[in-house]
């Protein structure tokens, strides 16, 4: 038996005497206690949740509940919020701030404890009166004009975690950054006000004088969405939704209602919120198995489509029938941004960008460049993706969406539901569907694949290891082509261009390989899970008159180079 390190046992009690909440207080004191006994699983849990502070990544703060620092608890929310506050005084004064929560567990005591703390910091702070999903915060801080607002949620994160997202509006950012993520250096600059903090006991929390918002806040988002639909398109089309236990249920039943989409089946078993998520695994689309449910349920009604949510309802995904399988397949998150921008390409102006992050399929620039568009890569995440200039649709290959980006400068499910149900009914109409504009793209463009391999460590240090073998020994061929290799990890000058890469950059711990046949790696840490991320993309050519058979094939060859570039990777980077 060993006890821990004295210096972790002195931080662990330090933090245990400043916590404000009896819970983790106490989980914190039987920790404490237990590894000191010997106990090694003791020893390892705390010395993860005393790692360092919960950092800002590709989407905020995130991670699992409980005590400590590494940790969502009261004590880090607080010294969040704090941070926040004093950042705001410091850039424009008293702010105007909005914060909403999703239906996770401690969500809205966490959202509250924020708007006690931002209200005694001085700042005229305005709270959701419900558990709503993401989009109508990031919708608000634009419509009130809020200088910063807030969401507590995880997302798509497993039932055991939190996490905190940033906007910022009004006088606190540029025009291009209004309702948008924060970026650096705004997050060095908060985590330096946040370490600035003397002690959670001593951060002011008002009892009262915020203002909680009205119902209409919802209703008037609900309404601003509609702008994304024509008026009196088609709208036969059948529905099956589920909303994954999350937050989206009621607010998008009444957006499709609104719209006149009448024919819509919920799931009924995952349409109210609950913070356990007990039909699925992981409360993620993407996810096998997670949308099963959901399929069953088309099946049996006969469904044109499934449209699920995530439970904060800011991504969305699609299932469809596949004449190819003769069954039921969710859209790859790269294909149904090719269908949205497809979509969305009659609300074009000379001045339109279409975005994706780098790691997103290049058949959104290949659409762009018929149609004479101009197109845009930006890093991961859509606090990059949102501010691209005149951005009149962006998207990410992790089923995020931005359709409405005067409305919600972020990805939104719900009014990327309204898009793609519209595009559903509108093909239907004229006997195609949704496979069918795929192949239409596939001849007119090139038929663009991809997948991706994606390795969950335990360790964190696993991640720079993987990371650092890639680097120091690239691959000098796949799938038997010549390879070139671009490093992110110093971003692109203006005038780079080269590799398959963007100029402009800026710098990401990424790798781009890209073979002289156009297939194409990138690898990643990712930005909210302890992954590593391996994007894989195949090109296949295609003949403007292609029959559907001539597709099956080059669908075929593609997912063949899709298998053999998995491999390969897995190879270089030392995992089988």
């Amino acid at each position: 038996m060993s006890t821990p390190d004295p210096a972790l046992l002195e931080r662990a009690r330090t933090w245990l005497a400043d916590d404000p909440n009896p819970a983790t207080r106490e989980s914190l004191e039987s920790l404490i206690d237990t590894a000191e006994n010997g106990d090694a699983a003791a020893a390892a849990k705390l010395q993860d949740a005393f790692a360092g502070m919960l950092q800002f990544g590709t989407a905020g703060l995130r991670g699992a509940m409980g005590p400590g620092p590494n940790r969502m608890n009261d004590s880090v929310v607080s010294l969040a919020a704090a941070g926040i506050g004093a950042w705001l005084r410091e850039r424009v004064g008293d702010a105007r701030v909005v914060i909403g929560f999703d239906a996770r567990c401690h969500s809205e005591e966490f959202a509250r404890r924020s708007a006690a703390i931002l209200t005694a910091a001085g700042h005229q702070t305005m709270l959701m009166p419900a558990a709503w999903p993401t989009p109508i915060t990031a919708y608000a801080v634009r419509a009130l004009d809020a200088d910063a607002g807030i969401q507590v949620t995880a997302s798509h994160n497993p039932a055991a975690d939190n996490g905190y997202k940033v906007y910022l509006g009004g006088r606190a950012t540029s025009a291009e950054g209004r309702g948008v993520q924060i970026v650096p250096p705004v997050d060095a600059e908060i985590a330096a006000q946040i370490a600035a903090v003397e002690s959670v006991s001593s951060i002011p929390v008002a009892e009262s004088g915020w203002t909680t918002l009205g119902g209409d806040v919802q209703g008037e988002y609900v309404q601003a969405i509609q702008q994304v639909l024509t008026p009196g398109g088609p709208r036969d089309v059948s529905i099956v939704h589920t909303s994954m236990h999350g937050v989206g249920h009621d607010t998008v039943m009444t957006a499709l209602s609104q719209a006149g989409f009448l024919t819509v089946h919920a799931v009924g078993a995952q349409a109210d919120p609950d913070p356990d998520f007990p039909t699925v695994d992981f409360p993620n689309p993407e996810e096998p198995g997670a949308i099963d449910l959901a399929l069953e349920q088309a099946r049996r009604v006969g469904a044109d489509l499934v449209i699920a949510n995530d439970p904060d309802a800011d991504r969305c995904a699609v299932a469809v029938p596949d004449p190819r399988l003769g069954d039921w397949r969710m859209l790859t998150g790269d294909e149904l941004g090719a269908l949205l921008g497809f979509a969305l390409l009659r609300r074009t102006t000379e001045s339109s960008v279409y975005a994706n992050s780098i790691v997103s399929s290049r058949l959104l620039a290949a659409i762009a460049d018929g149609a004479e568009v101009k197109s845009a890569q930006t890093l991961t995440g859509f606090k990059w993706i949102a501010r691209t200039e005149d951005l009149a649709f962006g998207y990410e290959e992790a089923i995020g969406y931005c359709v409405l980006p005067d409305v919600v400068r972020d990805k939104d499910g719900i009014s990327a539901a309204l898009a793609i149900a519209e595009l559903a009914a509108e093909v239907k109409a004229d006997g195609s569907s949704l496979i069918g504009v795929l192949d239409a793209l596939a001849r007119h463009c090139g038929l663009f694949a991809t997948s991706q391999v994606s390795l969950r460590v335990t360790d964190l240090d696993e991640l720079g290891a993987m990371m650092a073998r890639l680097r120091q020994n690239p691959p000098a061929q796949l799938n038997g082509c010549p390879v070139t290799v671009t490093d992110l990890a110093g971003g692109t000058g203006p005038g780079e261009a080269g590799g398959g890469v963007p100029a402009g950059l800026p710098p990401t711990d990424a790798v781009v390989l890209l073979a002289e046949d156009r297939s194409r790696i990138i690898v990643r840490p990712s930005g909210t899970e302890p992954k590593l991320k391996c994007y894989l993309e195949a090109v296949e050519d295609v003949a403007p008159d292609a029959s559907f058979e001539d597709l099956t094939g080059a669908h075929q060859r593609a997912q063949r180079t899709l298998t053999a570039l998995a491999g390969e990777i897995r190879q270089v980077l030392g995992v089988q």
